[in-house]
């Protein structure tokens, strides 16, 4: 879609610079310092644009509502525990995921520029927003990013168990182009965000079938009644076991919570969270020649593109391509926010005391 491209009729928009405007606003009656809410509100809105809708202003009210109850840490000293040349374990010192995720994406770059591969850990961290924002930020360097995490509430259980152990715990793998878009991938290792499911309760929508089920194993549609039942993790125990691993390399790994340990945050806003995350880079040049490299990754974007499709397939997408073409639309024209969404946005500013979103 170009940027003159009209978007599609639905809810009314707001501009990418009225969001971060009102988060930030937020943010800093709440007690953050304006630089730091300055940085999240930025991500939080990219998250917005790039059609991250469960993840960007949506999640506003509760991290105020955590910094208020103590469960996030307004003023943190966000240091470096442990230091390698090629890696890092940082202490958020329970700040807002985006202000931790935001060091050690930076981290993991200086360092591969000068090891080739930088791997950084976090510990006692939060909820940060859509995973490919951190992956997004070693390809804007000329490098490959990688992300997990652990997610910030278990609702997954094991392959054939009903305790929730283990969460969505999200993979980002962000590979740049010559002149296409990075090759981006961000997924849960259920078949569904939770973030999703808590947007289509807002919206009074129902869920597809596929994205959870109760615990008699049928499908479960009513977003209102999640608690009742379990995520479906993606290709059924492999889903499972890419959850576990994922938990043990961001979680376990780095000293963060994982099982019996993970704090859902919108249950529990005092107790801190503990979340672990990891960010890679790989410092392209280290292994090919750069322009090289990225002019294939163009050449592979275009074979798969050019892939005859299946009977009521308009095209093949690759992975990120349809956050691209939101984003240059969502910049543009800016982010549709239901009525619903808009009315908690509304009692939020007012609580605060704080200018409503024009």
């Amino acid at each position: 879609m170009s940027e003159t491209a009209k978007p599609a009729p639905g809810h009314p928009r707001v501009g990418i610079t009225e969001i971060e405007g009102f988060v930030t606003r937020a943010l800093a009656s709440a007690g953050i310092p304006p630089e730091d809410a300055i940085q999240v509100a930025a991500l939080m809105a990219e998250a917005d644009a790039r059609g991250g809708d469960a993840h960007g202003v949506f999640r506003l009210p509760q991290y105020v509502k955590q910094i208020q109850s103590g469960g996030i840490n307004a003023r943190p000293n966000i240091r470096i525990l442990s230091d390698r040349a090629g890696s890092a374990l940082v202490d958020g010192d329970n700040a807002l995921g985006h202000l931790v995720m935001k060091r050690a994406a930076e981290l993991a770059i200086e360092k591969a520029r000068q090891c080739g591969i930088g791997w950084v850990g976090t510990r006692r961290s939060n909820h940060a927003g859509p995973a490919q924002l951190y992956a997004r930020m070693p390809a804007a360097q000329d490098m490959i990013g990688l992300y997990f995490c652990v997610g910030n509430a278990n609702l997954l259980p094991p392959w054939g168990g009903t305790e929730v152990l283990l969460s969505t715990n999200p993979i980002a793998i962000a590979v740049p182009g010559w002149q296409h878009p990075s090759i981006v991938l961000d997924m849960a290792t259920t078949n569904t965000a939770f973030g999703k499911i808590r947007l289509k309760a807002q919206r009074n929508e129902p869920m597809p079938e596929g994205w959870m089920i109760d615990r008699q194993g049928q499908p479960l549609t009513d977003p209102k009644r999640a608690s009742e039942g379990f995520l479906v993790p993606i290709g059924g125990p492999k889903g499972y076991g890419l959850a576990l691993m994922v938990g043990l390399l961001a979680g376990t790994l780095n000293g963060a919570a994982f099982g019996r340990d993970v704090v859902d945050y919108t249950v529990d806003s005092k107790t801190a969270s503990n979340t672990g995350q990891a960010i890679v880079a790989v410092d392209i040049a280290t292994f090919a020649d750069l322009q090289a490299f990225k002019q294939k990754v163009d050449e592979v974007w275009e074979v798969m593109k050019s892939s005859p499709t299946l009977p009521g397939v308009d095209e093949v997408r690759l992975p990120g391509e349809r956050s691209a073409r939101l984003y240059q639309e969502r910049m543009t024209h800016g982010v549709p926010l239901g009525a619903e969404l808009r009315k908690v946005l509304d009692e939020l500013a007012d609580r605060l005391g704080i200018q409503r979103l024009r």
